[in-house]
């Protein structure tokens, strides 16, 4: 690993480091499920990306990219040395997709072709629990539209050039109220969730030390978390490699169809169908997600190859 740092300007500083690989990386399929996206917070790159956060030390800036059978990273702001520290785990350094377990069918030919997909996590819970909360009862568009536009209008200016905001703060949203939230297109249900979670931020946060079932346990003592909330921020965050959210709307059948040719499915059949690829079900559920295959709108007909379907 190689290191540089260099000052930068007042209390900012700039830092570089450098990662060998051993195996196939690749950081902007990566950071797209590891952070929270769709938003000024986070650009991607054919080769990487840069994203903005807030560390203990500051906020940061942070862009990462594949060069040569490396990764590089440079981190500004306060929170430089925070940031660059976290960057092995955004793009799961440690991760090891040699260890999926599957053999035929869909999946392998998905798992092939992404061999470059690493299961990162940010150990941030408000940044990536504020997007899936506002993700809640809505369509995708929707909830990104809510969330592109709360970064953009609450989002402090990133540290750099590079033109970013950083994720909204939560003093900043537990100061909102559901009138300052309407705007945004969020109902007066979500505005109390979202209010409720940025109060009790710093306790969500101490999530990512706990053991898996008492970090469900206190998400799940929130007023309006639930499942599926729990398990689209498990992964994530915390770093459960085996996480998948009961109560997807569309996740079901999309298991359902790539894996028996079902074109409607259920929660408990979806788990039944990715039983086999445990502890790595989260792997599991990407690939299919990046297939871009979607199961039939309209009655049942004959599966085909996951190519086709891709």
């Amino acid at each position: 690993m190689l290191v540089e740092i260099r000052p930068f300007s007042y209390r900012e500083e700039m830092i570089t480091r450098s990662w060998l690989l051993s195996s196939p990386l690749d950081p902007r399929t990566t950071m797209r499920f590891s952070l929270p996206g769709t938003s000024a917070a986070l650009r991607l790159s054919p080769n990487g990306g840069t994203y903005a956060l807030r560390t203990a030390g500051g906020p940061a800036t942070v862009t990462v990219s594949l060069s040569a059978g490396a990764i590089e990273a440079t981190a500004i702001g306060p929170g430089a040395v925070e940031a660059i520290d976290a960057v092995p785990r955004t793009i799961g350094l440690d991760d090891d997709p040699a260890s999926f377990p599957v053999s035929t069918g869909p999946l392998r030919e998905l798992h092939l072709r992404h061999t470059g997909l690493r299961l990162g996590s940010t150990g941030r819970v408000f940044d990536s629990l504020l997007p899936t909360v506002l993700g809640q009862r809505v369509t995708t568009d929707e909830a990104k539209r809510s969330y592109r536009e709360l970064v953009a209008a609450v989002g402090e200016p990133a540290p750099g050039d590079a033109g970013l905001r950083l994720p909204p703060s939560p003093d900043a949203v537990a100061a909102m109220s559901y009138e300052d939230l309407h705007p945004f297109g969020v109902e007066r249900a979500r505005a109390g969730i979202v209010i409720e979670i940025a109060r009790r931020a710093r306790r969500l946060e101490e999530i990512v030390d706990m053991e898996r079932a008492a970090a469900v346990q206190r998400l799940l003592a929130v007023r309006g978390i639930g499942e599926w909330t729990v398990g689209s921020i498990l992964g994530p965050v915390w770093g459960d490699r085996d996480a998948i959210p009961r109560g997807d709307y569309h996740l079901p059948n999309l298991v359902s169809w790539m894996l028996a040719g079902e074109p409607r499915g259920t929660d408990d059949r979806m788990e039944e169908l990715l039983e086999p690829f445990r502890p790595y079900r989260r792997r599991a559920m990407i690939l299919l997600k990046l297939s871009g295959a979607h199961a039939p709108r309209y009655g049942p007909r004959s599966p085909k190859s996951v190519i086709s379907r891709g």
